[in-house]
Formats: C-alpha cells, structure tokens, sequence
C-alpha cells in the first residue's frame, strides 16, 4: 500500500517536472497575449475631456483589466490545449491510466495560475510606467496599494485563473470524451448570453459568475468559493474520463 502510493507521487512528480519543460510554449503565448493586452491598454480604458474658459483637460484612466481579461482568456483555453490527444500521449511514457495523469495536469495548471497571475500585475505596473512615460508627472496619479492589499490582489488573481483552467479543463475533457460536446457547449454559452440579454425575466442557462465571485466582499468566502467551485470542476473532469486509459 505504501510502496504504490510513494510511486504513484514519484509518478506525479515525474510528469509536473516534464510538463514544465515540454510546455514552455504556453509560457511564451502567455507573455505574447499580456503584451498584446498591455498596448491595447495604452489608450486608456476611459477618456473624458472638456475645457473651461481658457483650459483645457483630458483624462484617462488605465487599469489592468484588459491585462487580466486576456490572461484568463490564455488560461481557459491553455487547460483546453492539455486535454488533447496529442498532449495525453506524452503521459504515456510513465503511466497507463488517468488518475496520476489528472492529478499532475491540476499541479501544473497550478504552477500555470501562478505564474499567470505574477506577470498580470507586473505587467499592469508595466502599463503604469509607460504611462508615466507618456504623461506629465504632474498630472499623472496612481492609487499605491499597501502590502496587504497588493497580496490579496495577487492571490485573487491567481484563484481567478485557476477557476478558469477548471473550467477550460472540463470543457476539453467533455470534449474529449464526445464529440457532441463540441457543439452543445458553445450553444448552451452563447444561449444563456441571448436569453440574459433578450428574455431577462427567464433564469439563464449558466449562472452569472461575475456576480457570484466578483461581487463577494469578504476575500476569505471568496477563495472559499473559488476552491470549491474549481474542486468540483476538477472532479467532475476526472470522474467522467477517469476510465480512459491516456493512450487511445
């Protein structure tokens, strides 16, 4: 008992170390997709001007937003891309059933989250500095976040993008397992919009997530809610396709 569950680990461990190498590609689409966020960005996500007698002022305002919105948009289909076949026969060297398989694609897109939500606040302050660039100093204002809430933002964006993986995840798995998936779940997506959108007084088909995770005030119910939500994502992934052996 012992013996096969320090192997199975040493299995695992194996296959996050070969991940890490092999998928330096995601990496390097990440730091492609925040630097395509960060010049869209440059124009402001709000402009407002006006003058008043002899003055005349304009105003924007830049955020990180954008930053995240693309970064996330990378995680969900990142996890997508590891649910393909091409991707599952790489497990087949040391392992022939899903579980370790599962286990060590979570690892990663973990260390993926993590890595995600560093560079998104390093490149929201890179957005920053060229703003300042571009702007006066003096005219130029920032709110500077205290330690604490620098930490929370981080650790926020980083549940963020592993909530986004799960669902990315599941997406691909569903996928995987039939092919009917393909077309059902972008139906369902794009209808529960329509119906939201159109027929407000009909519930929609997908709950509103921004709602039920951006609109928590307390960070600790919030990560509550992230970790279950992704756990139970992650669960239904590997329950469904748990039986599959990696190589088909």
């Amino acid at each position: 008992m012992y013996l096969a569950d320090v192997k199975m680990w040493e299995v695992v461990r194996k296959q996050v170390r070969l991940k890490l190498k092999s998928y330096r590609g995601m990496f390097t689409s990440l730091m492609i997709v925040q630097i395509l966020a960060i010049l869209i960005s440059l124009s402001g996500e709000a402009n407002q001007g006006g003058s008043i007698d002899n003055f005349e002022y304009d105003l924007r305002y830049y955020s990180g937003n954008m930053i995240l919105a693309f970064t996330m948009i990378w995680a969900f289909i990142s996890a997508i891309i590891m649910t393909t076949k091409a991707y599952r026969f790489d497990d087949y060297a040391f392992i022939a059933n899903r579980l370790t398989s599962h286990i060590a694609n979570v690892l990663f897109l973990i260390v993926a989250s993590i890595t995600g939500g560093m560079t998104t606040l390093f490149s929201t302050q890179v957005l920053k500095v060229i703003g300042l660039l571009k702007l006066d100093r003096d005219y130029l204002s920032s709110m500077v976040l205290s330690v604490p809430e620098f930490m929370a933002g981080l650790a926020a964006t980083i549940l963020y993008l592993f909530l986004f993986t799960a669902f990315g995840y599941l997406a691909g798995m569903l996928v995987q397992k039939n092919k009917l998936f393909l077309l059902l779940l972008p139906a369902v997506f794009f209808g529960s919009i329509f119906i939201e959108a159109f027929i407000p007084e009909q519930p929609a088909l997908i709950p509103d997530i921004s709602k039920f995770f951006g609109g928590e005030t307390s960070f600790w119910l919030f990560t509550l809610k992230v970790l279950l939500v992704s756990s139970i994502t992650f669960g239904i992934a590997i329950f469904t396709t748990n039986r599959t052996e990696v190589r088909q």
